[in-house]
């Protein structure tokens, strides 16, 4: 693979008139983490079903593991791992039968497969619930044991679509670190989401999609350098944000924006200065803030399910 585990070039991809992804170019370095982030409806989705050979490309070249995710589309299967939609579970299996029956068809012995199965059921805090039915579950504990099933077997390339939307906050950290645990092991984790501190705490390198292009790639720090060199963060009595606004650093442009926001005459009000977040850089990039996004409202969405 000479380093690369995922080679787009001048991917395009319309359904009916409308154009979800124009132009892609992508390269993602072998056992590298990299996040794509952008709102509903960039095309997230959609490239992630084409890398994973779900769905043909109208236009470009896509390979994954050094295969043809076209012409080679068995072999990328092989590869590939995605993660993050729900996986096959049987509701009237245990959690850990479950787990069990999907390593013994991954390959592992039935020794290995007791084994794996107790790391995954620690790791996403199921023991509880592990001699448990399926069907008996909580949305969230299906959705922890949806991404233990996927993360069995550990190929060379994972895709994440969004994995961690609906977990609690033990249960993404758990996942955060198994995801930086198979990165120091030498697999390539391809990451879509919306939650920020996940591309900033995980990503090697960082690509935001807005309409269907990229329209920013590196890392965390070079995306937040974008921004300027600080924001000055006026809040109200009681700790909220009332406004912001970015500078480029220099005195005279943190006078102006301190006059700028004590003009407002907010009660109680008190002024800080911060460095840009990558929360800045996204509302930078798309014109929009990433709270502000909406939820499962694409035609994408739509389209691909």
């Amino acid at each position: 693979m000479n380093g690369t585990a995922i080679e787009v070039v001048g991917l395009r991809k319309s359904f009916g008139e409308q154009t979800v992804l124009d132009g892609i170019d992508l390269r993602v370095r072998s056992g590298s983490v990299f996040a794509l982030l952008g709102p509903n409806g960039a095309g997230k989705t959609t490239l992630i079903t084409i890398l994973s050979t779900l769905v043909r490309p109208d236009a470009g070249s896509v390979t994954v593991a050094g295969h043809d995710v076209v012409a080679e589309a068995e072999e990328v299967r092989r590869a590939i791992s995605v993660t993050g939609q729900s996986a096959a579970v049987d509701g009237v299996l245990t959690g850990e039968e479950n787990l069990r029956m999907m390593a013994r068809l991954s390959g592992f012995t039935a020794a290995e497969s007791r084994r794996r199965a107790g790391e995954l059921i620690d790791a996403f805090d199921l023991a509880a619930a592990a001699r448990k039915r399926v069907k008996t579950y909580s949305g969230g504990m299906r959705r922890r044991l949806d991404l233990a099933l996927s993360l069995v077997a550990t190929p060379p390339v994972i895709f994440l679509d969004e994995p961690t939307t609906g977990l609690d906050t033990r249960s993404r950290q758990a996942l955060w670190d198994i995801i930086q645990d198979l990165a120091r092991r030498g697999t390539t984790i391809l990451l879509t989401t919306q939650y920020l501190e996940e591309a900033d705490q995980l990503a090697d390198r960082i690509a935001v999609l807005d309409h269907g292009t990229i329209v920013a790639e590196g890392t965390a720090t070079e995306l937040k350098a974008r921004v300027g060199g600080e924001v000055v963060e006026l809040r109200d009595a009681h700790g909220e944000i009332v406004r912001e606004v970015p500078t480029d650093g220099s005195v005279e442009a943190l006078r102006d924006a301190i006059d700028m926001l004590d003009a407002l005459r907010v009660p109680g009000a008190s002024i800080g200065i911060r460095k840009p977040s990558l929360d800045d850089a996204f509302l930078a990039l798309t014109g929009q803030s990433v709270q502000n996004v909406p939820q499962n409202t694409s035609t994408e969405k739509e389209v691909v399910r």
